[in-house]
This record gives C-alpha cells, structure tokens and sequence, in this order.
C-alpha cells in the first residue's frame, strides 16, 4: 500500500514542495487521498483513445468548397444565360415572303385613246354664201354625197366675162391664122416681103397663147364654181356642223371657219404609251386585245400596223373612248411579285429588305406594273430571296433579325 501510494502521488507537480501540514489537514486518511488523487490518473488513456482522424475535416472542407465551387458556377451559368436572353431579345424577329414568279405567258393592261382613222375638217374653197346645207352633226354620209351648197354671184359673173373674152380671144386667133396662112402662099409668089410674112406668122402665135390663156381663166372659174357644191371626200360620220344658211363664206381669211368635220370610224386607230421595258412587245404584225368599261366581259381584236394601231371595231367604238389595250408579252420578260408593304421608300431609291445568313441586306429594286396590294418587281430580287414584309424605317444593312416563319407568304 505505501509502494502504491507513493507511485500515486508522485505524478503530482514535483516542482512544487508538499506541506506536510497541510497535507496533514485536508488528508487525515492517506489511503483515501490515494485513491482520490488515482481517479483522474486513471482516466488519461480514454482521451488518447478518442482522437478524430484526419479525414473527416478533409471531407468536411471539401464539402464545403464544392458548395461554393457549384453556387459560383450556377451563379455564372444564370447571368452567361441573362445575358444571352437578352442579346437574343435584342434580335428583331421578321416575317418574310417568298416573290411569286410570275407566269412565262404574260400580259400588260395599258390605257389608250381611240381616234378615227381618217378625220378631217372641211373648208369651202371659194366666196360666197351658204345656199343649202344637206346634213347635220351626227348624220352618216357617203363618199360623193353633197354635203352643202354655196351661191358664188361674183364668181359666176366672172365666168360669164371669161367666156366671152375666150370667144374673143379665139375669133382674133382664127383670123391671125388666116392672114397667115395667105402671106405665106403670097411670099412664095414674090407678091410679099418675107418681112411681112414673118410678121403675121409672128402674130398667128400671140393670138394662140391669148386665146389659150383665156381658156385657163375659164377653167379656173369654173373649178371655183365647181366649189360652190360641197361633196363628202370619204365614208365617215359628220361629227360637227359650223355654218348655216344665208352665212358669208370667205374662202381667202387668214382664219377660214371651218364648215364641217367628218371621221372615219368603220376603222380607229388607237394610240397606247407603252414602257421601255416593254417595248419589244410592239412589233409590227402583234395582236392586241380591247376592252372597255361600257362593254364588260366583251374583247375587240387590233393588229399593230406600222406606227399605229389600226382595230376593226365593227361600228361599236367611237373615236375618244378610253380603252384598256392588253399585249401578249414575250417569255424573255420575266418578273416577280411581291406585297406592296415590303417596299422601302428611300432616298437611294425603292428598296426592299432581304433577310441573307440571318442579316439583313437593302437591295434596290425596279417596279414595274402596280396591282394595289401587290406590285411587279422586273429587277433587283428572284424568286429564292425572302423580303422582309412590313420593314421598319431605321432598318438599315447588316442588321441581325430571325424570321418569324420560314413559310410565310409561301
């Protein structure tokens, strides 16, 4: 017991003496305080025993750093991700249309004015007043037929002395033809001079050239006299009456008033502007097509001859009517159509938006005929190209966009 005591107290702090006195007080009994001071010695080994292993606070920081590894990086992916949603917003989205082709047979409406083929107006070509008129406006004539009737007192009082200065003329003629003739047989008989024979041979020809110039005159007279009947000069429709009885006729004013106008409409001719593009379509010998308003659903069939479009309108068209002329257009003449609210009104010209490797290209254009909703495009774009349908007007060049619908307009 005292080895054992002695053992147990000898872990006690040696640097420190014991009192035996107070040992003495606090420890009466010695195997009492040994056993006391034995307990705690005692329980050292289980501490050792109960040591934490070195990986379970590895495992613990490691958890803890793929916690905030993982929260990083989804917190990253979330604003990589924000900020592509919004770069991806940002992206206009279109609707494009495909242009139709239009089809190798084709045609064009133009407007045209129809015009008789002959229309004159007619004049009177000598002095007087006007006798008797036969037709009026509106009225069909003939060629041939008289028309009207002028009273020319001056002109037949001018035939009158005419005549009679003819008779005159040819008397004096016939005896200067007689003289000469008897001095030529006196000349050969030596009764005469040839000076004298020479004289009225001389004579003979002033009297022929007198009497014809009064034949002339006589002529002319009666060729104004001829005027005083006013005779229609082809097959037409007066179209406008300008005189009346008892009204002065002045054939010889700077301003003669014309008396009647007559046009031929048994045949019109029709005057069409036709566009550049087109023109290869105006060939001599073309057909072409009427059709008019006041006849709906009825086609008046022209030929183009010459420089003029000459149609048999089978008395039903008028000169003035405002037709439609429609043309047979060759296949070398192809275009497209697309909806008129996908042109751009620029100052560079008329543009339409083309949607090429996801960006936008402004691409001019040339129009051709206008169809209200949809117009013909003849240059700029094909039918493979996908236009942009309702563009904005600051769209410019290379601006990004994503179609709304790969079929539309399809």
């Amino acid at each position: 017991m005292n080895a054992d005591r002695n053992n147990l107290e000898t872990p006690a702090n040696p640097e420190t003496p014991v009192n035996p006195e107070t040992q003495k007080m606090e420890s009466p009994n010695p195997a009492v305080v040994a056993v006391a001071a034995a307990q705690p010695a005692a329980a050292a080994p289980p501490s050792a025993q109960q040591r934490i292993p070195w990986w379970i606070p590895a495992s613990a920081v490691a958890v803890v750093a793929l916690v905030i590894f993982f929260g990083i990086r989804s917190r990253v992916n979330a604003e990589a991700n924000v900020t592509q949603a919004t770069h991806e917003a940002a992206i206009p989205i279109v609707t494009v249309v495909r242009p139709v082709a239009d089809a190798p047979s084709q045609e064009i409406a133009l407007p045209g004015n129809t015009v008789a083929f002959i229309d004159a107006p007619i004049f009177a070509r000598t002095n007087g007043y006007l006798k008797r008129w036969y037709f009026d406006i509106g009225s069909p004539v003939k060629k041939g037929q008289l028309l009207a009737e002028i009273e020319t007192p001056e002109v037949d009082q001018q035939l009158f002395q005419a005549r009679s200065d003819l008779e005159t003329a040819q008397a004096n003629y016939n005896i200067a033809k007689i003289t000469a003739s008897r001095w030529e047989f006196l000349v050969s008989t030596g009764s005469v001079s040839q000076q004298e024979t020479d004289q009225a041979q001389s004579d003979l020809a002033a009297k022929k050239a007198a009497a014809d110039s009064s034949a002339s005159n006589v002529r002319r007279l009666q060729e104004l006299q001829s005027f005083e009947k006013i005779y229609a000069p082809f097959d037409g429709i007066l179209t406008a009456r300008n005189t009346d009885v008892g009204q002065l006729i002045d054939a010889g004013a700077s301003s003669p008033r014309e008396l009647f106008h007559l046009a031929s409409i048994n045949k019109l001719r029709v005057y069409v502007a036709i566009p550049e593009v087109y023109s290869r379509a105006a060939s001599n010998g073309a057909t072409a097509t009427l059709t008019l308003d006041e006849f709906p659903g009825e086609i008046f069939k022209g030929t183009l001859v010459r420089n003029a479009n000459a149609f048999d309108a089978k008395g039903r068209l008028r000169p003035g009517a405002y037709v439609f002329v429609h043309f047979k257009l060759p296949e070398s003449i192809t275009s497209v159509t697309i909806p008129s609210n996908t042109l751009l009104f620029r100052k560079e010209g008329l543009q339409v938006g083309v949607v090429r490797n996801g960006k936008v290209e402004l691409v001019s254009v040339k129009m051709g005929r206008d169809y209200g909703n949809s117009v013909e495009i003849i240059d700029g774009i094909s039918g493979s190209d996908a236009v942009v349908v309702s563009p904005p007007d600051s769209l410019i060049s290379g601006t990004p966009v994503k179609i709304a619908d790969q079929h539309a307009g399809d």
